[in-house]
């Protein structure tokens, strides 16, 4: 990720409701969620407003939409999402590794891993 596509990103999650539906998302998995059950996941947000948060953040790269019969879903582009945690994280440490390991720590969320394999 560049720069200028870290800005257009952090722009897009700057605002409260665009950072709780990539949250929303992210916890939704790769099969993602209705555009419908997402306004009611965000306590019934009105479709208009719901419509240009979605298109900002699809527009932003970091979620995507795909046709399901009359249902659009979104989901989380999570190649993205490394992405923009990979450039924050790109000049950490120094040598330092433990200067990191805070950060690093707070990332290991274990996604399908079995407990032998992180042993």
């Amino acid at each position: 990720m560049n720069e200028p596509q870290a800005l257009t990103a952090f722009a897009a999650l700057s605002q409260e409701t665009r950072l709780r539906i990539v949250r929303l998302l992210v916890r939704a998995g790769p099969e993602g969620m209705a555009a419908g059950a997402i306004g009611e996941a965000l306590g019934g947000a009105t479709t208009s407003r719901l419509s240009f948060h979605l298109t900002h953040l699809e527009h932003a790269g970091l979620i995507r939409s795909r046709r399901d019969g009359r249902f659009i879903i979104y989901s989380a582009v999570y190649g993205a999402l490394a992405g923009l945690v990979g450039f924050l994280m790109k000049d950490c440490c120094q040598g330092h590794p433990e200067i990191c390991a805070p950060a690093l720590e707070a990332l290991d969320c274990a996604c399908g891993e079995s407990e032998a394999v992180k042993a």
